[in-house]
């Protein structure tokens, strides 16, 4: 099918079923302005050979500049406060032939306050976030890709609640210009697709230096943090158990407590750092979640969040090391504490994704069955830089994983 007849099908389709989604933005020219862009992809091809992603429309969440479309982050400021040049993200994925076919929703500035996207799965429920939007685009068919962001769990915890695969990098290895930040030295794009091939062939394009990683002979050997679990909810730890996992159980030497405190002081004190000027200008728009985060960054000494940088370091060391010494190839966790909580006012529990991000390891989350008719993950981490050897072990530990 040629970009123009994609066009009119994909149009169509988000017409039809984003009234009562909400996974994009509204965009009132969406068909001319893709229709002119698809006219120019067949012009500018023709019979020549075609780049890896041609014609395939892509969703990108409304944090990440695009030219040509405003940048709202799920707030009520004046999106020409938050404009900016396009993410390099945006320009591979142009580079590679994609259409982007639209913003999609996020909770105000890639935190907790939730648009009002629905779960696809069950609209009563909610489809997680900050992602939400990219995360349902996906899960509904709209988009066979959407780019999301995740500082803590607000890419794996969404494809969780959607049942999609999501894929949050090793932090650094796609290019993170050009976004309305959160927290800068934490902030990873991340991508969302219905199987791991559409993963694979994003991440091609997205890297800085993608690397095939060569088939491998011997399984992955598997850690599972038992402290971790106690977090999830009992139907939750069913449905993980029931994987039947061959995978070594171990309590981590140190406290998931103590990782938090100090993921949230990095956290909190670089958001209030990107809002410093916009938020005493403006704290009257900002949603009273959003606002009572940036208040709690603005009390962090700096001295108090240097020593939280410190101990990030520290922790870094701490799980490279047990990792290895342990001879585990991947950790294997729930994606998230159980199925997408019912109701809109909240984006969920991040904690399965906090030790991993705070890390900057890649993670994954594929579905992994259903409770009470809700999807659930299995959430999958390597160490940092083997996201290709991540992708490429993922494929063979759940049935069906190519």
């Amino acid at each position: 099918m040629e970009p123009t007849e994609l066009v009119e099908e994909l149009c169509a389709r988000i017409d039809r079923i984003d009234p009562l989604l909400y996974a994009f933005t509204p965009e009132p020219g969406r068909y001319l302005r893709l229709a002119a862009e698809a006219r120019e992809l067949e012009r500018r091809y023709g019979d020549r050979e075609r780049p890896p992603l041609y014609g395939v429309p892509v969703a990108v969440k409304d944090v990440i500049h695009v030219d040509g479309l405003p940048t709202h982050a799920g707030s009520a400021l004046p999106p020409g406060l938050l404009a900016g040049p396009e993410a390099t993200v945006v320009r591979r994925l142009r580079a590679a032939g994609a259409l982007v076919a639209g913003k999609t929703v996020t909770a105000e500035f890639a935190l907790n306050a939730p648009g009002p996207t629905r779960n696809p799965v069950d609209p009563a429920h909610t489809p997680g976030g900050s992602s939400s939007g990219s995360a349902a685009a996906v899960a509904a068919g709209l988009v066979p890709l959407a780019v999301g962001t995740q500082t803590v769990g607000s890419v794996i915890r969404p494809a969780a609640y959607c049942g999609v695969v999501g894929f949050c990098p090793s932090y650094g290895r796609i290019p993170a210009d050009g976004l309305i930040a959160n927290a800068p030295s934490l902030d990873t794009v991340g991508i969302f697709a219905p199987d791991l091939p559409w993963v694979e062939r994003a991440a091609a394009v997205l890297f800085d230096d993608w690397r095939p990683s060569a088939v491998t002979e011997r399984p992955p050997v598997l850690g599972v943090p038992v402290d971790y679990l106690e977090a999830v909810s009992p139907a939750g730890r069913d449905a993980f158990e029931r994987l039947r996992l061959t995978a070594r159980r171990m309590k981590l030497p140190w406290s998931p407590a103590e990782s938090a405190e100090d993921m949230w002081v990095i956290s909190r004190y670089e958001l209030a750092q990107v809002h410093r000027e916009l938020y005493p200008r403006f704290a009257n728009l900002y949603r009273p979640e959003t606002a009572s985060a940036i208040r709690h960054g603005q009390e962090i000494d700096p001295a108090a969040y240097t020593a939280a940088l410190h101990a990030r370091s520290r922790y870094r060391r701490r799980l490279a090391a047990l990792t290895a010494a342990e001879g585990i190839d991947l950790w294997a966790t729930p994606a998230a504490t159980g199925p997408a909580p019912v109701g809109l006012e909240s984006t969920g529990d991040a904690v399965m994704s906090l030790p991993w991000s705070h890390a900057g390891w890649p993670a994954l989350t594929l579905p992994a069955g259903t409770v009470d008719g809700l999807p659930v993950g299995l959430q999958l981490v390597a160490p940092a830089g083997a996201d290709e050897q991540l992708l490429r072990w993922a494929a063979g530990i759940l049935p069906g994983g190519e």
